[in-house]
């Protein structure tokens, strides 16, 4: 028994690396020291033979062996969890638990959630509001039965549901030259002030490729890591951002004009759930009612 235990450890080690990308983060998910997630992982990776992590100029990445041991350990670890208690309350008494990112939440999902819990009297529900990585780390940990976001998450243990689609626009100040076109093209960005998301974002490295490929070379006035503060600031006439119009611009947003961006940039807009569990029935209950009750908006298609 203390063999297998040891093994766990070692297993929950990767996991836990994997999933927050340091041994510093590990440690703190563990509530271990980071010497103790080093050592687990050395002894797992003296077990199976091989190097499972690459580390330069202090970090660490996974191989493509880690990622695929990771993927096997989705079943374990969610029959502990179920062995722990999470799935134990009866389906009638437990709460749908949902974490929503702050963009998400207060300019579609809250009223969504309202119009839901009417519908269905007696429903209760649990609702977190916070953004994509604590999102990714919630659902991965079986402490959520649902998330929702537009962000381009590629993580392993979580599964996506496209929902809505949308292109990317210029969102730009009332009267700004740019308002002149009816289309904007990448080359029109050069020397244009530009508010840009932190690179860390996904898209953010899609828009640059875009931007060089057209020779344009914006002035990048600020970098932000939400859509709503990138369109508050274009808001106060700094400069024009590339954002995903859905949900913040589909009822329009004051002191913004917006034209279509001619470049092939899309999003989706998805349900976010543990890889390999089927959700509950509260939460395809949900899903279905969000789909129903989504109306429609010049920005945004179902994906379904």
């Amino acid at each position: 028994m203390t063999t297998h235990r040891h093994r766990l450890r070692e297993l929950e080690s990767l996991r836990a690396i994997v999933t927050t990308g340091t041994t510093i983060g590990a440690a703190h998910r563990l509530g271990v020291s980071q010497s103790a997630v080093s050592r687990a992982l050395s002894q797992l990776e003296a077990r199976v033979g091989q190097s499972l992590f690459v580390r330069t100029s202090g970090r660490i990445e996974p191989t493509a062996e880690a990622l695929r041991l990771n993927d096997t350990l989705d079943p374990i670890f969610e029959t502990l969890a179920k062995i722990e208690g999470a799935d134990w309350a009866a389906p009638e008494e437990a709460p749908l638990r949902l974490i929503i990112p702050p963009a998400l939440a207060q300019h579609f999902v809250i009223s969504r959630v309202a119009g839901f819990l009417k519908s269905n009297p007696g429903t209760r529900l649990q609702m977190d509001i916070q953004a994509t990585d604590a999102l990714v780390s919630g659902i991965l940990d079986l402490r959520y039965d649902l998330g929702l976001s537009s962000a381009m998450i590629r993580r392993s243990g979580v599964t996506l549901v496209p929902w809505r689609r949308s292109q990317v626009v210029c969102a730009m100040p009332i009267g700004h030259p740019l308002t002149a076109r009816k289309r904007v093209e990448p080359k029109d960005l050069d020397g244009v002030d530009t508010i840009e998301f932190l690179r860390r974002i996904g898209t953010r490295a899609i828009t640059d490729q875009v931007l060089m490929k057209a020779g344009a070379t914006p002035r990048r006035v600020a970098e932000t890591a939400t859509a709503m503060t990138a369109l508050e600031l274009v808001r106060e006439g700094l400069g024009v951002t590339l954002i995903n119009p859905f949900p913040l611009l589909s009822a329009g947003f004051a002191g913004i004009e917006i034209r279509p961006f001619d470049a092939a940039i899309h999003y989706s807009t998805s349900f976010v759930l543990p890889a390999g569990r089927p959700p509950t029935q509260l939460a395809r209950q949900f899903m279905q009612f969000i789909r129903d009750t989504t109306p429609k908006d010049p920005y945004s298609d179902p994906a379904d």
